[in-house]
């Protein structure tokens, strides 16, 4: 049975943990920035927060149609959000899709949004013990 005080709470938790598993992949990206044929990846954080509230942490499996088909090895996240392809801007020659300018500027933005997330629910929670006290 869930209680009131974790319906209040699940967005905020729900959008920290989808702001830690995109910064785990921003930062897989950027450690790859010199891995030949590395694929930058990234997730949809609206449609995962969407998904993760409704319920719905599956992710669809691939249609393989011949045998000789391989797998991706990791289309989504250990926690079911899926991991996609990042557009590439400027192929390099290498094969390699990361931009660092373009993983830069997305790992700041999801930190600051991480942050902001961290003071609303720290506020939400100084909330609670309010009502609890008073």
């Amino acid at each position: 049975m869930t209680s009131r005080i974790d319906l209040a709470l699940q967005f905020q938790e729900t959008a920290l943990r989808l702001r830690e598993k995109r910064q785990e992949v921003i930062a897989s990206n950027i450690a790859n920035a010199d891995t030949p044929h590395y694929q930058a990846r990234d997730i949809d954080f609206s449609s995962a927060l969407h998904n993760a509230l409704a319920g719905n942490n599956q992710s669809l499996p691939l249609a393989c149609r011949d045998q000789r088909h391989l797998g991706t090895g990791t289309t989504s996240s250990s926690d079911g959000t899926p991991l996609l392809y990042r557009s590439v801007i400027q192929p390099s020659a290498d094969g390699n899709t990361v931009d660092m300018n373009v993983e830069r500027a997305n790992f700041s933005e999801n930190t600051i949004r991480y942050e902001a997330s961290l003071k609303f629910a720290s506020q939400q929670i100084k909330d609670v013990i309010t009502v609890l006290q008073g």
